[in-house]
């Protein structure tokens, strides 16, 4: 059997006034064999697909893999196209010798011009193998989905879980669906049901219930149900404005559209019927009145005390960090704020320098602003390890110039690139600890909690007024639903 390997990664807050750019794409850019040897026994959706291929004795041809960094704009026009003709004539090139085609997309994409762009690539997809070739679809948790996105894939597979650990399970879940159609074993049959609910992400952790149950329910049925072959709970991105936001149920059988049909819409009405207990009221605390607790509960706490800034899309919010400054906090670490410009400023004064810096908030007049700061340089160059935390396990990162500031005892790191700090890496790749901080800044919104559950002593989420907010009411939307028509959508 012979496979294409190909995948696009971006998560679009299409709020954001910038976008990725095509040479932001090419810098995490593979090709071909360097695909392979890249994300071979990593926790990452290809990782999957390449640990099937290769134990089945697959022949892969592997066309092109990128994301957008941890980036979450939209996708310039030209860099989403450069990227569906490369996919495209790689395709054709091997058309009339391809069994079949692993697709890794997140679902969340949009560009300027295109409120479904993950759709879009799927059609392409489609239009070069032609009609009968099985394409297997792998999807973030939190894809913006409806039929006309997965209809030219023969079957879609979506992450179980937020924070996203199974991403290789989700590749090889895809990979074995594959394999089992190409032997004949199966037929798979698609439908998705729609349940008319919005979330902020930080709800859509897959911790909190009653989430948590209908996550599980999704798993157990097709152990339990003949004819289920697998079943996706997608929560949907809403700092997405596309007409298609919100969550989603993907379910696949063998042959049997009415099962899959029934079984999507059940779930679906079940979703819809707990939408109020969904948005998970007090948990979300006031920028000053959360800092100032967090303080306070640190004094006495045997681990760290974890401040949330959720909201924060682009790594680069400030509003706690200036916070915690005017509360003359001290023993605090705040990583991987995204500053390109502070970052080459430290790096060019070097380690041991004192200098006067402007740190973070440039994405957006919603991100804080820069914040003026005398800054010890602690450490300073460039940076590339592996992940060594449970999402994405074995992953390249790269996080270019970087550098380790002393702001009166607040520990930042900014980085070049823009990168989430989700697990210990950003004090392990440093020669730090997490746990010897009294306070830690994250800017997570569910992916933090495979590690920092277990370590934090309390999770105190802030809100502030970023672009991914907990209330989705104070939002510009134009094109998603609106809270007519998802009722839930102004409980928070």
């Amino acid at each position: 059997m012979k496979v294409a390997i190909a995948g696009f990664i971006l998560e679009s807050v299409s709020f954001l006034p910038n976008v990725v750019t095509l040479e932001d794409f090419k810098r995490n850019e593979s090709r071909g064999s360097e695909m392979v040897d890249n994300h071979r026994g990593t926790e990452t959706v290809l990782g999957g697909f390449i640990d099937i291929c290769e134990r089945e004795g697959i022949e892969m041809v592997p066309i092109v893999w990128t994301a957008g960094d941890h980036r979450t704009c939209a996708a310039a026009d030209d860099a989403f196209d450069y990227y569906c003709q490369v996919i495209f004539d790689g395709l054709m090139a091997q058309r009339g010798s391809l069994d079949g085609v692993l697709l890794d997309l997140h679902g969340a994409c949009t560009t300027p011009t295109r409120p479904d762009p993950d759709g879009d690539m799927v059609r392409l997809v489609r239009e070069a193998v032609g009609p009968d070739i099985p394409v297997m679809l792998a999807l973030d948790y939190h894809g913006n989905l409806d039929a006309s996105t997965i209809s030219d894939a023969t079957a879609t597979f979506g992450y179980h879980y937020s924070p996203h650990i199974d991403m290789g399970d989700t590749g090889k879940r895809a990979a074995e669906c594959l394999i089992r159609t190409l032997r004949g074993e199966i037929s798979p049959v698609t439908a998705i049901a729609r349940p008319g609910v919005m979330v902020p992400s930080i709800f859509s952790a897959t911790t909190l219930h009653p989430l948590a149950s209908f996550v599980a329910r999704s798993i157990e049925l097709p152990k339990t149900t003949p004819g289920l072959l697998d079943i996706s709970v997608f929560a949907g991105f809403s700092y997405a404005d596309v007409p298609n936001c919100g969550f989603s149920v993907v379910v696949v059988a063998d042959r049997d559209r009415g099962l899959a049909e029934q079984t999507a819409n059940d779930l679906s009405n079940s979703i819809r019927g707990a939408g109020r207990e969904l948005q998970v009221t007090g948990l979300v605390k006031g920028l000053e009145e959360g800092v100032a607790y967090g303080l306070q509960r640190a004094k006495s706490a045997k681990a760290p005390i974890v401040l949330l800034e959720h909201a924060d899309r682009m790594n680069d919010s400030t509003y706690v960090l200036q916070e915690l400054i005017r509360q003359g906090a001290t023993n605090v670490a705040v990583p991987f704020l995204w500053d390109p410009v502070s970052a080459a400023a430290a790096c060019k004064a070097g380690e041991g320098a004192t200098i006067q810096l402007e740190i973070g908030g440039r994405s957006s007049p919603r991100s804080g602003g820069p914040v003026p700061v005398d800054a010890r340089i602690l450490q300073a160059g460039e940076k590339r390890y592996r992940v060594t935390g449970p999402m994405g396990l074995g992953a390249k990162v790269d996080l270019g110039l970087t550098a380790v500031l002393d702001i009166g005892g607040i520990i930042v790191s900014v980085t070049s690139t823009c990168t989430t700090a989700i697990d210990e890496d950003p004090f392990i790749q440093f020669g730090m600890r997490a746990q010897d901080f009294a306070i830690i800044v994250l800017r997570s919104k569910t992916h933090f909690r495979a590690v920092y559950e277990p370590l934090a002593a309390e999770i105190v989420i802030i809100d502030t007024p970023d672009w991914g907010p907990a209330d989705l009411k104070t939002l510009p939307y134009r094109y998603a639903p609106t809270a007519t028509s998802y009722p839930f959508i102004d409980h928070v």
